[in-house]
């Protein structure tokens, strides 16, 4: 029974790469889980593994104290006496369960202990040898697939694979580890093949330099399955990145795209002048000039021949995306035809004149003086304006914004639907005898403006209240004017009246 029961254990050691100690562990729990289950006990139970006999004898075992709390728990001196003559204060009683009367459903319990345990204690030496092996390259067989993932075997574990390409049972394939998820229920290993690293370890395993360090892989953008671009630096200036990576004839670069299925790659001298590095990532297409507009937000502006567009862009945008990522800035790229054009466009809005601010109605001249001087001398300028944009401006409240905005609706609707042109003499005499009265109205409107700042600009009621009374009653004075009534004529109405 013992040699069985060892012969077991170590079985289960070689095949589950765990040590027996943590196997016989699991056992021993089980057993007191199965102990107490069938006894019903709250007593503290505990289990041992006896190498002579191959049994796992089970104790319960009882603090000996001089006043008991818990009598299911615990002895007084007199009754652990009984047990162990030799007992004292302090010390345990042992008291041993038989386990040959435990029966099935206590069996069955165990054996679900001892699985558990034993698949935790696997779980745990997967985890510790494989998370320090993150990165790393891996050959695995395709053992089968389950829903989106391929499940692979690396030999003494199984791994899950995000499924990109058509793999048969069988297959042998190189994998970079990408992660290792303890809290898997699958498999907790994560392996790839789309990942950048895995071409930078194809180069290490292909190319000695690589490998010895005197060339470094600076960087590297993949799309899987159709192009990978890196980038390389010598530390020798004897030796030529590109030609160590390409080989002679191109044989180490050719080994790595059979592996790889038929994958494009770009190997690019590193460099590190952004402008120059630039230039090169957007190979095989020729630049004319890279011009950066931001270095904070990493923006860079590439310019190429106009035949050269399409080869720069790429199938779907490739190229300049891949590009862009191996920089690590972000690119717009364009022809020398759209920077013509678009440099043209620029400099027309830049010459074209606009509608100076005196063409506008309902504005007085203080008005205009303040928006002009804070730089707007366009109508058009002015219509960009936001209203907060607008009150920024000294001397101008929301009211004035308010009127502000009303004018400048009022003109460009004007221009939409021009008015008709007067051609009869009596509506240009009417025209040249109303701008006297007109001038006197702007004179009123610009009273009335002055008082609507000052009254916004004053904090104290009373001296608004006044500026304003006073603007009303210039306003009135040339509203007489305009009526033809004199000043000294107008009077109340009782007055009327009494006449």
């Amino acid at each position: 029974m013992a040699s069985l029961l060892f012969q077991t254990i170590e079985q289960i050691s070689r095949e589950k790469h765990i040590e027996p100690e943590v196997i016989v562990a699991a056992i021993e729990d089980a057993m007191i889980v199965a102990a107490r289950k069938f006894y019903k006990t709250e007593e503290e139970l505990r289990a041992k593994f006896n190498p002579d006999s191959g049994q796992i004898d089970v104790f319960a075992v009882r603090p000996v104290v001089e006043e008991v709390t818990d009598p299911k728990k615990e002895f007084t001196l007199a009754e652990a006496r009984r047990i162990d003559p030799n007992a004292v204060v302090g010390s345990e009683v042992v008291i041993p369960k038989p386990t040959d009367v435990l029966g099935r459903i206590a069996a069955q319990t165990a054996k679900q202990v001892i699985m558990q345990k034993v698949r935790e204690a696997e779980r745990d030496t997967i985890y510790n040898e494989y998370n320090g092996r993150v990165g790393e390259l891996v050959n695995c067989v395709v053992k089968r697939t389950e829903g989106p993932d391929v499940i692979v075997d690396l030999g003494r574990a199984e791994a899950r694979m995000p499924k990109r390409e058509t793999y048969n049972i069988g297959d042998r394939l190189r994998v970079v580890i990408r992660a290792v998820d303890r809290s898997a229920k699958g498999p907790q290993v994560i392996v790839s093949r789309a990942d950048p690293i895995l071409v930078q370890r194809l180069f290490e395993m292909e190319v000695p330099e690589i490998y010895d360090g005197t060339v470094q892989i600076r960087a590297a953008a993949r799309e899987a399955g159709e192009r990978t671009k890196i980038a390389v630096q010598s530390r020798d200036k004897d030796v030529d990145p590109v030609g160590a990576c390409v080989g002679m004839k191109g044989m180490r670069v050719q080994s790595i795209i059979r592996e790889l299925r038929g994958e494009k790659i770009d190997i690019i001298p590193y460099s590190e002048d952004t402008v120059t590095f630039a230039q090169k990532a957007l190979s095989p297409a020729k630049v004319t000039r890279v011009q950066i507009i931001d270095p904070e937000t990493r923006h860079l502006e590439i310019i190429v021949e106009d035949t050269q567009l399409s080869l720069a862009i790429g199938k779907k945008g490739q190229n300049v995306r891949l590009a862009s990522k191996l920089i690590g800035w972000n690119v717009d790229i364009k022809s020398e035809e759209e920077k013509r054009q678009e440099i043209e466009a620029q400099m027309a809005a830049l010459t074209a004149p606009g509608t100076p601010l005196s063409e506008l109605k309902g504005v007085g001249p203080k008005t205009i003086e303040r928006i002009e001087t804070h730089g707007v001398t366009t109508i058009e300028k002015l219509a960009d304006m936001t209203p907060e944009q607008l009150t920024e401006i000294p001397g101008i409240g929301e009211k004035m914004v308010e009127k502000i905005q009303l004018s400048v609706a009022a003109y460009f609707q004007s221009l939409e639907n021009p008015p008709a042109e007067t051609e009869s003499l009596e509506g240009l005499v009417e025209q040249e005898s109303a701008e006297g009265v007109v001038e006197e109205a702007q004179a009123a409107e610009e009273a009335v403006e002055a008082a609507d700042v000052a009254a916004e600009a004053i904090e104290a009621p009373a001296e608004a209240e006044e500026i304003a009374a006073a603007a009303a009653a210039a306003k009135g004075e040339t509203g007489n004017a305009e009526s033809g009534i004199p000043p000294e004529s107008a009077g109340t109405p009782e007055d009327s009246g009494k006449e």
